[in-house]
Formats: C-alpha cells, structure tokens, sequence
C-alpha cells in the first residue's frame, strides 16, 4: 500500500537537510508507520484517509528520525540530553504515542467503552399462537399472559 505522506513533505518538517542513508531510512520508516496506521485504524486508501492520520504519520517519522538509534539519554561533555517519553521497548523504531494511538482508533471509529448490542427474543416453538400467549414448556396449551385480547400491550 502507499504512504500517507510523501518524503518532500517529511522534509519540510525537519530542520536538517536528509543525506541519501536517512532518505532511506526516512522512507522506509513512512512506510511502516503508515502500515501501523493502518492497522491502529482503518485499511484507509491516501486518498480517502483523514488529514490527521498524515499529520501523525509525519509526527511518529520525525520523532525517530532524530532518535533513530532509540537513545534514552546522550552526554556530551557537560551537556546531558534526556527523552524521557522514549524509554519503551519501541524506542529505535518507528512508533506511536498512546494519545496518537487512541486519536487513529477514533478517527476511525473504534472508540472504548460501552457499546448497546441489539437483541432479539428467542423461543423454541416456531409459530405463534397468538398475542398475549406464553408457550409452555413440555407442549402444554399456551398460558395467557394478558387479559384483553385485542390490546395485549
């Protein structure tokens, strides 16, 4: 399947110039976030797909191109740089957040919580006998119900 982003407008959200290896990586890492959108949300064509499915698309990409070795923290002379949020097992991989996770699956309609399922009455016997009559288990004669035939309800 295609990508929901193309690598010209993952450029234009980095603030550095791709060299041929990270324009690898960075399309192939489109590719596999797309996928996981995918499979978070809907199996969206690019064409028919929600903005914001791009938008975190492009969020996820760029978030592992400048940590794409999964680093939880660096040191550098006096200077230490932590990424507190990356510490997870899917750190040095193209990933979504929890929020960007739960934003895919409603913007695809598979939201959480309670949901009413229709039901329908089922009974053994296969035919009525009319309104206001309960079957009776073993084959006895119906039980009625009501009172008033014409208006059981």
């Amino acid at each position: 399947m295609s990508t929901f982003a193309t690598l010209d407008e993952l450029r234009d959200r980095l603030d550095w110039t791709l060299d041929p290896d990270e324009e690898r990586l960075a399309a192939s890492a489109l590719e596999d976030a797309s996928d996981e959108a995918r499979m978070h949300g809907r199996d969206w064509t690019t064409e028919h797909a929600p903005r914001l499915v791009k938008t975190v698309v492009l969020k996820a990409v760029v978030r592992y191109l400048r940590n794409p070795d999964g680093y939880v923290s660096s040191r550098a002379g006096d200077e230490t740089l932590t990424w507190s949020d990356r510490g997870d097992p899917n750190a040095g991989a193209v990933s979504f957040t929890r929020d960007e996770i739960a934003l895919l699956r409603e913007l695809a309609g598979k939201r959480a919580g309670l949901t009413s399922a229709p039901i329908t009455a089922w009974s053994q016997r296969p035919h009525r006998h009319g309104p206001g009559y309960v079957p009776v288990d073993g084959g006895g004669t119906v039980f009625p119900l009501f009172s008033h035939e014409d208006d059981p309800w």
